[in-house]
């Protein structure tokens, strides 16, 4: 059972990595906001990378952010938490194929491919938690921006960037852990003694020899 679950843990880190990447990668992580009934003529959304404006024909004109110090400070993490997470997988993804059971890698023991799997899963999680701190961190001021009544520019709703960074953090987290789990499950027993099958050994006692008897042997 513990190889069944540390390949599943193992997938579903491999598909959360590509998910944060898609994530990391996609234009919308916010999209700006059609509210009343006047029709617009244009869409502008945006990611960690660039701004874009769609037209109604469907043209799309995106320009890249110009100078990294003159971002939000919300930007700038985000952007360094989600490369920290893809290297980070990245160095998951080396280990865990180093650690699975059903890869021979060198001469190493089961024990020792078992604490690289947990290390490999170690690394996973904490890249989980990366993608989601810089996905939620972000959410958050798009929300705080859109309920702000004093806030005087587009306001924009979440886009599908943040939903996939959402679903890629959580299966690194999930998969991480069952990598962590397998590995407990397969430790081996500690040394429990020597096995008696009637239970505890038994101490036979013989009875010492009587004072009239003893006399009676020097008669």
């Amino acid at each position: 059972m513990s190889t069944a679950l540390e390949v599943t843990g193992f997938f579903m880190c491999l598909v959360g990595w590509v998910m944060t990447g898609l994530a990391v990668a996609n234009d919308y992580w916010k999209i700006s906001s059609v509210q009343g009934t006047v029709i617009v003529s244009n869409r502008l959304y945006e990611n960690l990378w660039h701004a874009c404006g769609e037209d109604s024909t469907g043209k799309a004109n995106c320009q890249d952010f110009q100078s990294m110090l003159a971002l939000p400070v919300h930007i700038q993490a985000c952007r360094a938490l989600t490369i920290i997470a893809l290297i980070m997988g990245l160095v998951g993804i080396i280990l865990s194929t180093m650690g699975l059971k059903c890869i021979k890698f060198g001469s190493k023991t089961d024990e020792a491919k078992g604490k690289t799997m947990v290390i490999g899963g170690i690394i996973f999680i904490l890249a989980g938690v990366c993608t989601m701190v810089a996905v939620t961190w972000y959410a958050a001021r798009i929300v705080q921006e859109f309920n702000d009544p004093f806030y005087g520019g587009v306001k924009f709703e979440l886009g599908t960037g943040l939903y996939i960074g959402w679903a890629g953090a959580g299966l690194c987290v999930l998969g991480g852990a069952f990598q962590c789990s397998a590995f407990k499950r397969a430790s081996p027993a500690k040394d429990k003694g020597a096995y008696y099958p009637g239970g505890k050994p038994k101490t036979i006692y013989t009875a010492a020899p009587s004072t009239a008897e003893t006399s009676k042997a020097y008669v």
